[in-house]
């Protein structure tokens, strides 16, 4: 399962679940581009603005399977913003989704988990 690959990925170098899903809100930023991916959209509304809002949009839509010839991803109901599978684990894991669930609801939370979560990948030396 994805849930079981992030652990692993990041678990070898001793990030705990708290962690992954921190790192995971940099998804805040930015968007997939399908000629480089496969994938298509953003995230969130506002891709230059670093927030919890990954996490808002997350919990607060209603995602469903895009249909189209790309690789599988989901699409809100206006079908602007999206998620990839592995953007969904987050939800389908209980342990996961409590993250999620603290940092929609706590952006400075988040920004400090994330900003120690981050710091320690960087003194991993591990580039993003």
């Amino acid at each position: 399962s994805t849930q079981s690959t992030w652990r692993a990925v990041f678990g070898r170098m001793g990030f705990s679940d708290q962690e992954i899903v921190a790192l995971l809100g940099a998804h805040s930023l930015g968007r997939c581009h399908e000629q480089y991916s496969g994938y298509w959209g953003p995230w969130t509304r506002a891709p230059t603005t670093f927030s919890n809002m990954y996490f808002t949009e997350l919990l607060e839509n209603k995602w469903t399977l895009k249909q189209w010839d790309g690789p599988d991803q989901f699409e809100d109901p206006t079908g602007d913003l999206m998620m990839l599978p592995a953007d969904m684990a987050l939800l389908w894991d209980k342990t996961f989704r409590q993250w999620v669930e603290t940092y929609a609801q706590d952006e400075p939370r988040f920004f400090a988990d994330f900003a120690k979560a981050y710091q320690k990948l960087e003194e991993l030396g591990c580039k993003l």
